[in-house]
């Protein structure tokens, strides 16, 4: 019998935990993925938001705005990367203008500071690369980027070592109130919890709608991108969006943390919840803005640089607000739903505040000895010849480069699967330390990965996944594999 389990690793999952291990309590986090940040964490922008766009007064505004905070302070502590690039919203249209301002006068009121309105002439000095039909742009200081995947995986590994349990590849099929709590029925067996937080992205209203009276609806908004290899450069100098629609933020033209720039998302709403498959005419969308067609970009981009294409779903919810509460209803069932964008950037403080609610609602004590630091991957190709050879000398797996795209050695790839809630998967190796995000996207260093994951973990190579589950990387032998050893 668990004190609560969260349903769902993503950001925010895994930032509720994370808060939760701070307190006396047997908590588990239930995941139907392989590894954390499956669902709707794995495909965004990975911009830290400002909180200009949210109404003013709404939840939204207040969580992005302190989760912006949180983010820059968590940094260090968490040993995940942030940078804090500012961010620009450009108007290219003159007609547009009011839009514009009013997007500068609603930051004003949420709270955002350093706002400014730049005209043309000191825009296109701070972006040369800018497409030449930008009329104006809002500058936020505060702006930045992130890697979600890093996010979730600090913020897991924390709660881990606090305490917490996670169960992967464990699908929530039904929830049924008890006397004493909820029973979890589960693809591994029923789960039993005398609370609950749900924080499963697009699921959250089947979840939610399982025990509450008062229903909820999420519609999954899926959006699709282009990811160009790192060589074409990051184009910009800071994070660069298009003034907001109606469907969303627009289609950016931007770069991650780790310098690759891309195009996207874009923003269609779709019935399967499951809905992952990047489609032709979309993606063809896309590439006609990178030639040129309406792109942020004062230049065709180059197509054959492209090295991957992917998409994901936002959880929209029908009033467009993030819900964070106790169900009136349901005692002890947690609601994080809705958490569409600025998810992401609010995900900590969204954590900070649920956690807070079932402290108060369970009446939690907090712990005594909560270990707040977390300690990252060295990342041996971000480090000086002399740190390298010290490296080296106290592990030569540093010294074995398993991924050549991105440099990336053997230690890095035993470390990723070593420790807390570790990589299983190829995918799950890859969010950790980049093996395979190159331009060859894994195809030099698949065999070797395999390998290193089937020694590490104990397991016949033949049973080393991409994402867990059925996603066999080998699916026969074609010569004795002792034989060919010798």
């Amino acid at each position: 019998m668990y004190d609560i389990a969260v349903i769902g690793a993503g950001v925010t999952g895994t930032c509720i935990a994370r808060e939760l291990s701070k307190y006396k309590i047997h908590a588990c986090v239930i995941e139907k993925g392989d590894d954390v940040a499956m669902g709707t964490s794995k495909a965004n922008t990975g911009v830290i938001h400002t909180g200009q766009e949210a109404a003013t007064g709404s939840l939204m505004a207040k969580l992005c705005l302190e989760g912006n905070r949180m983010l820059y302070e968590l940094s260090p502590i968490l040993d995940f990367p942030v940078k804090k690039t500012g961010k620009l919203i450009v108007c290219n249209h003159k007609e547009d203008m009011g839009k514009l301002h009013q997007q500068y006068e609603q930051g004003v009121r949420n709270g955002v500071q350093g706002l400014e309105i730049l005209g043309r002439d000191e825009l296109l000095k701070r972006e040369p690369n800018l497409t030449h039909n930008a009329v104006a742009a809002l500058w936020l200081p505060t702006g930045g980027i992130i890697d979600p995947f890093n996010l979730a995986i600090a913020m897991g590994e924390n709660a881990a070592v606090n305490g917490v349990e996670f169960r992967f590849q464990t699908e929530v099929q039904k929830i049924t109130k008890e006397e004493w709590g909820y029973r979890i029925k589960t693809n591994n067996g029923d789960i039993d919890t005398k609370a609950i937080a749900n924080a499963a992205g697009v699921y959250a209203d089947v979840f939610h709608n399982m025990v509450s009276k008062e229903k909820i609806h999420i519609t999954p908004r899926k959006g699709q991108y282009i990811l160009f290899d790192q060589s074409i450069g990051t184009i910009f100098n800071t994070t660069v969006v298009p003034l907001p629609g109606k469907m969303g933020k627009g289609i950016a033209s931007s770069f991650t943390i780790d310098g690759n720039f891309f195009v996207g998302p874009t923003a269609n709403d779709v019935d399967d919840k499951d809905d992952f498959a990047t489609t032709k005419p979309i993606i063809d969308q896309l590439k006609d803005i990178a030639e040129g067609n309406n792109s942020l970009v004062n230049f065709p981009l180059p197509l054959n640089k492209i090295i991957t294409t992917f998409s994901g779903a936002r959880p929209h919810e029908d009033h467009h607000e993030f819900i964070v509460k106790e169900l009136p209803d349901s005692k002890w069932f947690f609601d994080a739903a809705g958490i569409e964008s600025p998810g992401l950037t609010s995900s900590p403080a969204i954590g900070r505040m649920l956690s807070q609610i079932i402290a108060e609602s369970m009446h939690l004590e907090l712990k005594e000895n909560f270990i707040a630091e977390r300690k990252g991957i060295v990342h041996f190709n971000k480090l000086n010849k002399e740190e390298q050879n010290e490296l080296i000398k106290r592990n030569p797996r540093y010294g074995k480069i398993v991924c050549r795209c991105e440099k990336i050695t053997e230690a890095e790839i035993v470390d990723a699967i070593k420790r807390p809630i570790g990589a299983r998967s190829m995918d799950a190796v890859k969010r950790r330390t980049r093996a395979g995000m190159g331009r060859c996207q894994a195809g030099f260093c698949t065999p070797r990965q395999i390998e290193i994951i089937a020694r590490e973990l104990g397991i016949d190579m033949m049973d080393v996944t991409k994402k867990g589950g059925k996603s066999k990387m080998l699916v026969g032998q074609v010569k004795d594999r002792k034989a060919w050893a010798e």
